[in-house]
Order: structure tokens, then sequence, then C-alpha cells
């Protein structure tokens, strides 16, 4: 038989199904780790916490910190060592955290970036680059023995810097909500500062993922963050098109057509991002901005979306990223000291970047902690760059466990700071005619944003 025919018989077979045993696990897999995380995730919610504690802590639970000491048989059958079975976890994993992303973007208020722009990008800039400075400088210090043998210590000096320098514009929107706060100048620079660290926190993420995947020369560098970008101008390029698609879709009166067409936009963008060697994450948050910036993506439109990622996807994201949590790890000494030294650099790089920021653009000493407090909340965002840099080899699984927690210490952090340093604020008369003015335009953003 000829080579081509042999190809030609190659490519029409037809691929087989999972197997029966394997359907079995992967559902009861879903079924169980949605379950548990939906629980705690509601638990963590009636403690006024973030839910996304609870739900890491469902794959915390139920992975190699708990489930696999008491139950090693039980463990071993419903999440078996096996990349491929992971990989079927993830997968579904992938398209919640890339949808959750998006929706992030989607609900950037652009309009009071521009309002607050100059404080809010001096108080960003200081936020981000402080502890991207500690992290960079912890990088190089924390024992050999911790780092992947794949990783380039260098690369994991940057990304660790990364890690330490993002915050979470989920967390603290739902916080400054459930506090009353949107309405308060700081609440609004808090939110826009954010936002910019968001940003800047994506290209700095895909600026590092390519220094992992590629020989690290400033040439093979220089390919991949020209990318950059080129992705920014193909953003602002597309935003008519886009525009004229939504507005076409949304005339067309179709159940579900617009959802679909949101939803295909997003996963392409990441595609694409991924593709120029990017992350997907970066491409999937910057089509949610453009999206946004249409006016078309509505709460309203975006409800049943929004109900599907966060009440399904999310949370099985969250959870598979907790299975890789390995807390007996803590018991070493060096992973402890190691825990304890980075969240401090952590708190107090972006407490203290936030506060000189704030004081810089002449405000008071307790405006400037209340803007570190919430700054300070990593949530959903960390665990995301957390899993990047597992899924890259940056991260050893000791190392991952650290920066998870980080994500978790700092989100439980902001509230109790957050409502001692308000207290001292005074409460302006314009705030007061902002509370019963705007709050109604700026609350939407943080119901799509709990996590």
């Amino acid at each position: 038989m000829s080579s081509l025919t042999m190809t030609s018989l190659a490519a029409t077979a037809i691929v087989p199904p999972l197997d029966a045993h394997t359907t079995v696990v992967l559902l009861c897999d879903l079924g169980g780790l949605l379950a548990v995380a939906v629980l705690l995730g509601r638990l963590a919610a009636h403690f006024h916490m973030p839910p996304v504690v609870g739900e890491l802590c469902a794959g915390v639970l139920l992975g190699p910190s708990l489930l696999a000491h008491l139950a090693p048989g039980l463990s071993a059958w419903l999440l078996p060592p096996d990349p491929a079975r992971m990989h079927l976890l993830d997968a579904v994993g992938q398209l919640g955290v890339l949808l959750l992303t998006g929706m992030t973007g989607m609900q950037l208020d652009l309009g009071l970036v521009r309002r607050r722009g100059a404080s809010a990008a001096r108080i960003s800039l200081f936020g981000i680059v402080l502890p991207l400075g500690l992290g960079v400088g912890a990088g190089f210090l924390i024992p050999g023995s911790l780092l992947p043998d794949t990783a380039d210590r260098g690369t994991f000096a940057a990304f660790l810097g990364v890690a330490m320098g993002v915050s979470a514009i989920p967390v603290i929107a739902k916080t400054l909500t459930e506090m009353r706060l949107l309405h308060r100048d700081v609440g609004q620079l808090t939110l826009c500062a954010v936002a910019i660290d968001d940003i800047i926190g994506w290209i700095l993420l895909s600026a590092v993922s390519a220094m992992a995947t590629s020989t690290l020369t400033a040439h093979s560098l220089l390919a991949h963050l020209v990318w950059v970008p080129v992705v920014l101008l193909t953003a602002l390029l597309l935003r008519p098109p886009i525009r004229a698609l939504l507005q076409a879709v949304t005339r067309s009166g179709t159940p579900g057509l617009f959802l679909a067409t949101v939803t295909v936009l997003l996963l392409l963008a990441a595609a694409g991002t991924q593709a120029a060697g990017l992350e997907g994450v970066f491409g999937a948050f910057l089509c949610g901005v453009v999206i946004g910036s249409t006016g078309f993506a509505t709460p309203e439109r975006c409800a049943a979306l929004t109900t599907v990622v966060l009440a399904v996807l999310a949370p099985l994201y969250f959870a598979t990223a907790g299975l890789r949590v390995d807390l007996t790890a803590l018991g070493r000494p060096a992973v402890l000291l190691t825990a304890v030294v980075v969240l401090s650099l952590a708190v107090f790089g972006k407490f203290a970047g936030a506060y000189l920021g704030a004081r810089l653009s002449r405000m008071g000493h307790w405006e400037g902690l209340a803007l570190g407090a919430g700054m300070n909340a990593r949530g959903v965002i960390e665990v995301i760059v957390a899993m990047v840099g597992l899924r890259l080899g940056v991260l050893s699984p000791a190392l991952y466990t650290i920066v998870v927690l980080v994500a978790v210490i700092t989100s439980l952090m902001a509230p109790p700071v957050l409502r001692v340093a308000m207290a001292k604020v005074e409460h302006t008369a314009e705030e007061r005619l902002r509370e019963h003015a705007a709050v109604a335009d700026l609350s939407p953003a943080p119901s799509t944003e709990h996590r």
C-alpha cells in the first residue's frame, strides 16, 4: 500500500471517544469538584470572604493536602496521577478562566479611568513597581532546591515579580460594593488604579511567558514582545467591526446569539495571543475591554453567560487550581520560611507602593492606607498567574502553593483594613451626591466580578 494511501486512511480514521471508565471518572470529578466548590464558596461568602477562597479550598481538600492522605485509594481512583486525566479537567477550567477574564475586561470602566487617570496612574505605577522589584529581588534569593529543574533563575525572578505586583478587580470590586465604598473617592481611585494594574499585569505576564517558552536571548525575546503593540493596535482597529457585529447581532433579536458571539470573540482573541507567544488570558481580557467599550455588553444581555461562568465554570477552574496546592509542603522549614518572606514582601510592597503614590497625589494618610488595602487583594488574578507559572514550568508545586496562599491571604486582609482606614476618612458632600447619582452606573460591574 502506498504512503499516500496510508496517509489518506489515517486522515479519514475516526478518533475513538473516551472509554466508559474514563467518562465515569471525569463526570464524577466534575460533579464532585463543583459540588464541594459551590458549597465552600457559599460558606466563605456567608463569612464575608471572597467565594474564590472556598472554591480553592475545595480542590485543596480533595487533592494531595487532605484526601490523598485520608483515603489514598479513593484519591487515586478520582484523581489518578495521569496527565491525560488532569488535562481533561484543565480543558474545562481553561474555558472558564478565559471567559471570566474576558468578563473582567468587559466591566472595565474606561470613562472612569480617563477621568481619574493621572492620580490613578501614579498610584498604580508605585503600587506595581515596588512589589515587582521586591519580587524580582526575592526570586534571586529563594533556595534553588525549591525551583523546578526546567526554570531559569532570571525567568523565575521576573515571574515572581509579576505575581507579587498584580491586583484583582474582582475581589476589590465586590469588597467595595459590600462595604458601600464605591461612591467614595478612595473607592473610585482604587478601581481605576487596579484596572491599570490589570492591564500592565497581563502585558508583563505575556512578556515573562515569552521568556519561559523561548531561548532567552535579546533577539528571541524582542521577537515575542513585538507582538504586544501589534496586539494592542489590532484591538484598536478591530473595535469598529466588532461594534458593527454586536449591533447587528443585537438587532436580530435571536435568543442566545449575542452570548454566542461574545464567547466566540473571546476565545478567538485568546487563541490569537496564545499563537503569538503571549498568554491567552491577555487576549481574552483585551477583547473584553473592546467589547465593553462598544456599549452593547450590558449586564442584562450578559446575564445568562455571567450566571454560567460564575456559578459553574469559574468554581470548577478554582477547584482544579486547588488540586495542585499541597499544604503538606509547608511542613518543610525552607518552604515555610519562603512562604512567610514572600507574603511579607508582597503585602509590604503593595501597601507601601500604593501609599506612596497616594501621598504624592496629595491624599491623606488614611486614604493612602485604604488604597493600599484595596490594591493588596490579589484574588483571582494571582491564581491565574500561578496556574500559568505551573503550566510553563516556572513554578514548582511548593512555590505554586506559596503564590496561591498569597492570593488567598491578601484577599482576606482587604475588608478589615479598609474598614479601619475608611472610618478615619471624612465623607464629603460630593461623595454623598455621587452616591445617589452615580452608584447605579457603577454597581453593575461588581455583580459579575465576585471572585
